[in-house]
């Protein structure tokens, strides 16, 4: 992914009012393929309606752009349940809540944990964590590779 896009797309969003959670590029070279995962700024959901608005602008700017070809597909969607926690801001957000974190720092390099707080500033941020076995531990961010929002189904 070019930061060019990524970049268009985070500056487009803002103005309408919502975040860049996920910018992925696929497809195939005749049909490029543009997934973005967006988030509120408010904090509420995301609707088909903001789906759609955003989709509408997204297309606008990228066509007078002429970053990504012309005969892509353009997809916008909420971040859903297993959304990526990539800022500190999103570690922030949602502590209390479980996530999938990969790090050499977790038993097994990758296990689900409940995040219970996260502390540091300026690049040395680190997520306080609860391992399933009760364990804490102290993650530095830069050493997590991976992190998404742990979903399970009710029943």
């Amino acid at each position: 992914m070019t930061d060019t896009v990524e970049t268009l797309v985070a500056r487009e969003l803002a103005t309408l009012g919502y975040e860049v959670v996920e910018v992925r590029r696929g497809g195939s070279r005749a049909r490029p393929l543009l997934e973005v995962r967006m988030d509120r700024q408010d904090g509420a959901k995301v609707t088909l309606e903001d789906c759609a608005r955003a989709s509408r602008a997204l297309e606008a700017c990228l066509e007078q752009a002429a970053v990504v070809g012309e005969r892509y597909v353009l997809e916008v969607s909420s971040p859903g349940a297993d959304r990526p926690l990539r800022s500190v801001a999103e570690w922030r957000r949602f502590v209390g809540r479980r996530a999938i974190v990969t790090s050499p720092l977790v038993t097994g390099g990758k296990q689900e944990v409940e995040i219970l707080a996260v502390d540091g500033e300026d690049g040395a941020e680190a997520a306080v964590v609860r391992e399933a076995r009760g364990r804490e531990v102290r993650v530095p961010l830069a050493e997590v590779s991976q992190a998404r929002l742990a979903f399970h189904w009710k029943r």
